[in-house]
């Protein structure tokens, strides 16, 4: 489970199947704040260079 900040809120939409940098809460390790999200552009290109596999 992730929460987006409240300043990327009303810009960031998540859909299934989405990769995004979530930084795990040190108080609970089930929940995670959403840092980025990339959109499909920007993955195929991080799997043309080798960063990703997916």
């Amino acid at each position: 489970m992730g929460r987006i900040p409240g300043s990327k809120k009303k810009r960031m939409w998540i859909r299934e199947g989405d990769i995004v940098i979530a930084n795990p809460w040190e108080v609970q390790d089930s929940k995670a704040e959403v840092t980025w999200k990339y959109t499909r552009p920007q993955v195929e290109w991080l799997e043309r260079k080798g960063y990703i596999k997916y």
